[in-house]
């Protein structure tokens, strides 16, 4: 059983419902626990304890306030889904939270690498510089060859690599992300890199 997405509480934002100090650890695993058995009030009352800090978890990536709000959505849905999924013994209930959100902001920018929606200005702009049939072929060949090459890499070192290169994070937001010294986030972007250069020239 599945909430509809018009069943989900309202969308929310950083400013709004605060997660309040009552709200702890503890607390927010009870609630996962309690939408792992289907608990529609306790997946509302879990909505508006965190859903203001996936939210911005979701805004850093897409950098588009009203598509963050609509992948928070779908990512709630998969809490929904997988709560009974979550262990307390790998994760805290906040990590595994936003690890979700995270994961589906960044497989909606490896859709939409260059965003979402264009408005008609805009493609009336496009339309007086669009190139030839021949240059958009090669360009599509070399994005999904592109694509092709980060998805060899692990899933940190993808999510790492689209991040810093398709949205432009530091490496001190990439290592705040990825909870790693900065130094390692280096290191990992650096031998991406070479694996992706690699594979390009393969």
């Amino acid at each position: 059983m599945t909430p509809d997405s018009h069943q989900l509480p309202d969308k929310a934002s950083p400013g709004q419902n605060p997660q309040p100090p009552s709200e702890t650890t503890e607390r927010v695993t009870e609630l996962i626990h309690r939408v792992a058995k289907k608990d529609r009030q306790a997946f509302a009352l879990l909505y508006q304890a965190t859903a203001p800090k996936l939210l911005g978890t979701v805004v850093r990536i897409l950098k588009d306030r009203g598509w963050a709000e609509d992948v928070l959505q779908d990512s709630y849905l998969k809490i929904w889904q997988k709560a009974e999924q979550f262990d307390y013994g790998k994760s805290s209930p906040i990590t595994w939270l936003v690890s979700i959100a995270r994961n589906s902001a960044i497989d909606e920018l490896r859709k939409h690498p260059v965003g979402r929606t264009t408005t008609s200005d805009e493609l009336d702009e496009m339309a007086g510089r669009q190139a030839t049939a021949q240059e958009q072929l090669e360009d599509q060949r070399a994005e999904n060859q592109l694509n092709h090459c980060i998805d060899q890499l692990e899933k940190d070192r993808q999510d790492m690599v689209r991040l810093a290169y398709l949205n432009g994070w530091s490496r001190e937001e990439l290592a705040s992300q990825f909870e790693q010294p900065v130094n390692t986030v280096k290191t990992w972007l650096h031998r991406a890199l070479k694996q992706i250069k690699r594979c390009l020239e393969s």
